[in-house]
């Protein structure tokens, strides 16, 4: 159990990690980014374990992963500005 705890915080580290790399741009802060990928592993490592049992460690893991990387999207701003008419047509 604890290992599985400390590779779903790695997995998350490592999501948030690669996630700053590639939308730098879009995504706030790095402390938040970081903090929201390994609360969304927990998280989903946490959901995955009480559905399945223990037992099940890969899939919690994909578990936590799957909940790491919606969290992490939910950050993502859009890439362009939003196109707005004053005019309505």
């Amino acid at each position: 159990m604890t290992l599985e705890v400390l590779g779903s915080v790695v997995l998350g580290l490592v999501l948030a990690w690669a996630a700053t790399h590639r939308f730098a741009r879009r995504l706030p802060t790095r402390p938040l980014v970081y903090s929201t990928g390994v609360i969304g592993a927990l998280f989903g490592d946490f959901i995955t374990h009480s559905a399945l049992g223990p037992g099940s460690a890969l899939l919690s893991l994909l578990g936590a992963a799957v909940v790491s990387a919606a969290s992490l999207s939910l950050l993502l701003r859009p890439a362009g500005r939003l196109r707005r008419r004053s005019i309505p047509v």
